[in-house]
Formats: C-alpha cells, sequence, structure tokens
C-alpha cells in the first residue's frame, strides 16, 4: 500500500483508498530516513557554508574538504556552526532557511532538530540533546549526564564529586593527536588528575607501554602492582659499592614530593606514596627552581635596559 493511505470499504463492498492528515505526516517524517547523509551524520538535508557559499554533507565534511593538504594553507578554515543558515532538501533539492520540514516538499529533513545549533540528524538512537553551558549538542542522553561549571563540559554522572577538576579541561587539543576535544565526535576519557584524551588515544598509549599523562606526568591507572614487581626486582639486584652512598634528590610525578633517596640503577621509590614514577632533579628544590628563575629575571632586566 501507498504511504500515507488507508483503506476504506464503500456500501458496494468495494475497497477506496484515501489520505489522512496523520498518516500524511508519519510518511513525511519517515520518508527516507536512513538513505540519505554523509559519513557523520544521516540526514535528509545538506548545508550551505556561509564561508564559502559551497554544499557540504555536514560542517565536518566542510572541515575536512577545506583543511587537506590540497587547499592553500591561507586558505584553510573551519565553518562557524551556528552561523550555519542554509540548507538543500536531499528529496527535492529545494534552498532554504534552516527548519525541520522541508518547506517545498514537507519531508522531515532530520528527526532529531536543534534551533539553536541548527543541526539535524536521523539517528535519534544517539539521544541527542542540547546543553546550554556548553552550547552544543551533546550524545547519551540529558538524563545521563551533568555539566561541570569548573572543567566547563557535559560528564556522565557517575563521575559527579568523583572527579578531579580542571578548569576548562575539554577546551583544549587531544595531548596525542592534537584534534580539539570539545566538540570531537570521538569517544573521551577523563584520566585520574582530570585531564582528558582522545579514549582509542589513551588506548594506543597503553598498547606503547605509556601510563602516564602526557600533559602532568600522572599515572593514568592503579601501577601498584607494577610498583610491587619494582620492589622485587630492586631487592634482587645488589647495588655496586661505589653507588652504596651516593643520594640523589627526586621529584615524584604522583604526588608533587621533593625527597632525598638512595640512588639506583632501576628506579627511584617516592617514599610519601611508594610511587616508582619519578624523575631525578639536581640538588635540593629550595636552591634549584626559584634561584635560577631570579637569576634569569636578572639577566633579561639588565638585558631591557
Amino acid at each position: 500500500m501507498a504511504c500515507g493511505l488507508e483503506t476504506r470499504f464503500c456500501v458496494d463492498g468495494s475497497k477506496e483508498f484515501f489520505k489522512s492528515a496523520s498518516t500524511e505526516n508519519d510518511c513525511l517524517i519517515d520518508l527516507g530516513s536512513g538513505n540519505y547523509g554523509c559519513t557523520h551524520y544521516r540526514r535528509r538535508c545538506k548545508i550551505k557554508a556561509p564561508c564559502c557559499n559551497e554544499i557540504f554533507g555536514c560542517r565536518h565534511c566542510h572541515n575536512e574538504s577545506k583543511n587537506s593538504l590540497e587547499i592553500d594553507p591561507l586558505n584553510r578554515h573551519d565553518v562557524p556552526r551556528h552561523e550555519i543558515k542554509k540548507v538543500i532538501c536531499s528529496l527535492c533539492g529545494t534552498e532554504q532557511d534552516v527548519q525541520q520540514y522541508c518547506k517545498e516538499c514537507g519531508v522531515c529533513m532530520g528527526k532529531y532538530f536543534c534551533s539553536k545549533c541548527n543541526f539535524l540528524e536521523d539517528d535519534v538512537l544517539k539521544k541527542q540533546y542540547h546543553c546550554d553551558e556548553c552550547g552544543i549538542c551533546r550524545v547519551g542522553g540529558q538524563e545521563n549526564f551533568f555539566h561541570c561549571e569548573s572543567c566547563g563540559c557535559c560528564y556522565a554522572k557517575s563521575m559527579k564529586g568523583a572527579h578531579q577538576c580542571v578548569e576548562k579541561a575539554m577546551h583544549h587539543n587531544c595531548p596525542v593527536c592534537f584534534e580539539y576535544l570539545f566538540d570531537t565526535m570521538k569517544g573521551v576519557t577523563v584520566l585520574h588528575c582530570g585531564h582528558t584524551i582522545h579514549l582509542e588515544c589513551a588506548k594506543d598509549m597503553e598498547r606503547h607501554f605509556r601510563y602516564t599523562c602526557p600533559l602532568c606526568s600522572k599515572s593514568i591507572c592503579d601501577m601498584s602492582d607494577v610498583w610491587k614487581k619494582l620492589d622485587q626486582e630492586i631487592a634482587l639486584m645488589p647495588i655496586l659499592e661505589i653507588y652504596k652512598h651516593k643520594m640523589v634528590w627526586i621529584l615524584c610525578n604522583d604526588c608533587g614530593t621533593n625527597t632525598q633517596v638512595h640512588f639506583h640503577v632501576v628506579a627511584h621509590k617516592c617514599p610519601s606514596c611508594n610511587s616508582y614514577n619519578t624523575r631525578q632533579i639536581q640538588g635540593a628544590p629550595t636552591s634549584s627552581c626559584s634561584s635560577r628563575i631570579d637569576q634569569i629575571q636578572g639577566r633579561a632586566v639588565q638585558n631591557i635596559r
């Protein structure tokens, strides 16, 4: 039966087909759903980029095209998402202002529509919602997330009161692949230190045996089992006679403590938190950093004068 047609039986027993308003609306909502779109979104419209007046499947398609190596570096640019004002219906090709239903053929161009972001999408299983604090649409269902004012982003409710806040934690590039995290379409994870990183990038680090944050060098997971193995390895490796009385200063990347410990060729253990995530520093902390900075500043002033 054709979409939008209902059956009505006549007095003589024959069938008559007619189109009701409700079935017609249902037809337009589902007509072509899932058959149109790009690699990023399923929807029944394309966008007209206000920056270059060219037509693309979505803003990501535009950004990938206009930032490719073939484009002159001086002409590379991103499309401002909130400035997109025109869309083209994929079914009838009509250019129009951003709206959910095509003004010409009436088809629903996206089952999810956000008038604040001028965003449409057919795949509502993503549970899209608009966050006023973030200023953009996110996925996962608003009931499952909260907006952290300090970090400036939406986090899972399971992290509420259980994460280390870092100001504007999501408003920077991934420290591994350098993609901007705030509006990325890839999965993002929050490390114990509060810094954020693509989930896949974190897994790549693990595959390469990198277990510290690329930004602050704190451990990104529970390393207690590794520290125990290092204890055993150091206990089985006697120190050479020339190093028995050698002392060195270390900085613990996990707790931030400066300590003087016995030198060992394998690793240096922090006596404060038992972590081996440490680095050797030169001299006592009070005599290294501040005094050298003062000397540098003094030289800089002299050069300016």
